[in-house]
């Protein structure tokens, strides 16, 4: 079975995931705003690991968009990108990252809360997939976990994520099951780790784009 392929409750999904990851619609909103700052027109937008849309959505209410194409493992997140994503300018692919057919076809690639799933070689792979998919100049832009550079770092900053999950309708044990899974079900690399993957995989540029609590936003240009 291949990494990242654990079934999930698209209409959950939604819940869950204000519960549980600080500032997400942040995060969106932060690519919008990046994105602005380069005037393209008539985007051609690919959006990996689409969960219920969101990304899309938002991309194709602030844009003019040619061409938008959302990806997922799971059919029925698609299905829920799908009508919420309503229009003719947005096809739906169930697929792994690592499967990616395109070559040049993207002025975007956007992969939020994604990377952090695979292992080392197998992020590699989907980096470098997303690579390929852009045109030359193309926009590659990242959200994921990130492991902090120390053990007292990490465990001082997994309690401040626990804390944020509490507070916002977790029960502790809800907090602690999900912390557990640093590590076991996603596996981080640390901030510098993530830049030179980027580089390594081929873009010419990358930068930190935002960083909060645990998840760190990248920007790289082919």
């Amino acid at each position: 079975m291949k990494q990242n392929s654990t079934p999930f409750d698209a209409a959950e999904y939604d819940k869950q995931i204000k519960m549980t990851l600080p500032f997400y619609e942040e995060m969106v909103q932060q690519i919008v705003d990046i994105v602005k700052l380069f005037h393209l027109q008539s985007l051609r937008w690919l959006d990996v690991g689409c969960g219920t849309g969101k990304m899309a959505r938002t991309a194709l209410d602030n844009f003019d968009i040619k061409k938008m194409v959302c990806i997922d493992v799971e059919k029925e997140m698609l299905e829920r990108a799908e009508a919420f994503c309503n229009g003719d300018k947005v096809e739906f692919l169930q697929c792994d990252v690592r499967d990616l057919p395109y070559q040049g076809m993207f002025d975007i690639a956007t992969a939020v809360q994604v990377n952090h799933y695979f292992k080392k070689a197998a992020r590699t792979t989907a980096i470098k997939k997303c690579y390929d998919a852009l045109e030359e100049n193309g926009i590659y832009i990242s959200f994921e976990n990130f492991a902090p550079g120390s053990e007292e770092g990490k465990r001082l900053y997994l309690e401040h994520w626990k804390q944020f999950q509490i507070a916002n309708g977790k029960t502790e044990e809800e907090a602690d099951s999900h912390i557990k899974r640093y590590g076991y079900s996603y596996f981080p690399v640390t901030i510098s780790e993530s830049i030179e993957l980027l580089k390594n995989c081929g873009f010419r540029m990358v930068e930190i784009l935002w960083v909060s609590y645990m998840q760190v936003g990248l920007l790289a240009r082919k």
